[in-house]
């Protein structure tokens, strides 16, 4: 066996051609150049696309800086005079004092923010929220969505944002509301809440007020009135030097002044005693005798009455000197009993009762007074049948007149003759 190397040495090849070997080169060469021709060809299309548009821009911005040199209201709608009236309309003043309408947008428990058209809301304290002291804004009213009308009273630095208070504008009312009452000579309710040496100071329409102790006419200590309600009148009401003083003395004497025999007025018992109840009618204690509580016998007071229960009495008498008034609900009875079976009844029926009540007075009344004109002939005065007192008629006889010798058809005629008129 001939070995590896006498074999191949007995193979022979074809020479290599170096014309081929640069036809391949060729072959290989000329594709690369073509891509690269290619690319280039494309950068160059998109530069030129991007220099066309920057010059479009270009253009575009050289007119329109050219119009607004030399036409700058061209194409717009509205003129100079306008866009003024528009700053003017949403011109705002942040003056302090100033009033500003806005609408609450957002509360928590410190205060609210409020939307008053500037540049940043404003704030509503809780303190400022309302005249009386309140610890939430619900209490006052406010809640989101509410329009309202503010005062600014400050402004806070840190974030430029106002402060508004609806406090004073309410002060400002309750100063004017005082004024006005003042002016009617009304009596008001006026809570004390607390007291000095010389006095008390009560609330009255939000604001506090003194009432000296001349002018007071209980004589409960002022630890006894404190947070209770009694009748005042005003005597002095001066807002610039913040000074408003009562009196419910004068209160008092005009109350008493309208207590008339035989009217009907709505108290609160205030104690029970054994021999009847103290009833607090608009700041007068008037006694209810337990004789006077219905027609039947009321042997515990308690039974029918309680503290701070609410009814109808009526004045039996009022000695202003003494400063004692004497009530009644057993006038006011349809039926006897009804006070004790059915207390309801006797108060939907006090009025009507206490009318027919006072025309018997009136009837009593003019029946005493009748009695002494018979003594009196020459007042020339007579009683009716009603218990009226009238005029004797000149023309009438003394003796009256005597129907038994008229016919009956000639009292058909007088009749018939009114009935016409």
């Amino acid at each position: 066996m001939a070995s590896l190397a006498q074999q191949f040495a007995g193979l022979r090849c074809p020479p290599i051609s170096i014309s081929r070997l640069t036809e391949r080169a060729a072959t290989f060469s000329k594709p690369k150049r073509a891509a690269n021709f290619v690319v280039t060809a494309k950068a160059v299309a998109i530069s030129n696309a991007q220099t066309k548009e920057r010059e479009k821009l270009k253009q575009l911005f050289e007119e329109a800086y050219e119009r607004c040199r030399t036409a700058p209201m061209e194409g717009v709608s509205f003129t100079v005079e306008d866009f003024h009236s528009a700053l003017d309309a949403y011109d705002f003043n942040s003056e302090i004092g100033t009033r500003v309408k806005g609408t609450v947008f957002m509360t928590d428990n410190n205060g609210a923010l409020v939307d008053i058209t500037a540049k940043s809301s404003a704030y509503l304290p809780v303190q400022e929220a309302s005249i009386h002291r309140i610890k939430r804004l619900e209490e006052a009213g406010i809640v989101p969505g509410m329009r309202e009308e503010f005062v600014i009273i400050g402004e806070n630095e840190a974030d430029d944002s106002l402060i508004l208070s609806l406090r004073s504008i309410h002060y400002e009312l309750a100063w004017e509301r005082c004024r006005q009452l003042q002016a009617e000579d009304v009596i008001v309710k006026g809570k004390v809440v607390g007291g000095n040496k010389g006095g008390l100071v009560a609330v009255v329409e939000g604001l506090r007020g003194f009432v000296p102790f001349s002018q007071i006419s209980s004589k409960s200590t002022p630890e006894e009135l404190l947070d209770k309600e009694f009748p005042l009148k005003f005597v002095d009401v001066d807002e610039e030097q913040s000074r408003l003083i009562l009196s419910n003395r004068k209160a008092m004497a005009d109350s008493q002044a309208q207590l008339g025999i035989g009217s009907v007025v709505t108290g609160t018992v205030q104690s029970l005693k054994p021999y009847g109840a103290f009833i607090d009618i608009g700041g007068i204690n008037g006694l209810l005798h337990v004789s006077q509580i219905s027609h039947d016998r009321v042997s515990d007071i308690a039974t029918v009455l309680q503290p701070g229960d609410t009814l109808k009495v009526m004045i039996l008498s009022h000695d202003r000197e003494r400063g004692r008034v004497s009530l009644s609900t057993k006038k006011l009875e349809p039926t006897p009993g009804d006070m004790i079976r059915n207390p309801k009844l006797v108060f939907e029926k006090a009025e009507e009762m206490a009318q027919t009540f006072r025309q018997r007075i009136a009837q009593a009344e003019a029946m005493a007074r009748a009695d002494m004109l018979r003594f009196q002939p020459e007042s020339g005065l007579t009683l009716s049948s009603d218990g009226i007192l009238s005029p004797l008629n000149s023309d009438m006889p003394a003796e009256g007149l005597d129907l038994s010798d008229v016919s009956p058809a000639d009292v058909s005629d007088g009749i018939s003759e009114k009935e016409s008129d």
